[in-house]
């Protein structure tokens, strides 16, 4: 249904899952497992994974806070995505990556809510991009203390509002990930 033609591919997209950004996120193990077993489904579907990876002066490059959390694994055949900017395709290669696998829908997992898997799933449906969010398989931290809803409330309003966006030709949905698929 994309208006990117020539794309009849889905990719799931894993992004930030790295220990600075989900060290107290809600829910942590929980959604992790959850991407983890997202992962083990696309590569046995034969569905491209990519994997994005943030830094900034609070999460430098090459730290342990950087770093991917242990219990995911990239395979060095799936691209990794550097990015400085909440919106993974702001000054970044992803779009040539997606366009070179032919990927015109994305499935996508990921921290934080609130911040780069927003800006992302924002920035893919305006590029031409059906995006399913993987509605147990994103997270935030706990932002009350500067005026944010707790974390849970984050979550379930993201994928509320989520789920009924609409544009023409593009679809957008909320899945979890037991139903999640990467064909069709």
């Amino acid at each position: 249904m994309t208006v990117l033609s020539d794309r009849p591919n889905t990719a799931l997209v894993v992004i930030d899952v790295q220990n600075g950004v989900v060290a107290v996120a809600h829910q942590r193990d929980a959604v992790v497992a959850t991407i983890g077993t997202l992962v083990d489904k696309a590569r046995e579907q034969g569905a491209p994974i990519v994997w994005v990876q943030h830094s900034s002066e609070e999460l430098v490059r090459g730290t342990k806070d950087w770093e991917y959390v242990p219990e995911l694994v990239r395979l060095e055949s799936e691209p990794l995505v550097h990015k400085m900017f909440g919106d993974s395709f702001e000054d970044t290669d992803l779009e040539e990556v997606l366009a070179k696998a032919g990927v015109g829908r994305l499935v996508v997992t990921g921290a934080e809510t609130d911040a780069c898997v927003r800006s992302t799933i924002h920035g893919a449906f305006a590029r031409g991009y059906d995006v399913t969010l993987v509605g147990d398989g994103h997270t935030t931290f706990d932002k009350s203390e500067w005026g944010a809803p707790p974390p849970d409330q984050v979550i379930a309003h993201t994928n509320l509002y989520w789920r009924y966006e609409t544009a023409p030709g593009r679809t957008a949905g909320v899945e979890d990930a037991k139903d999640v698929t990467f064909s069709g």
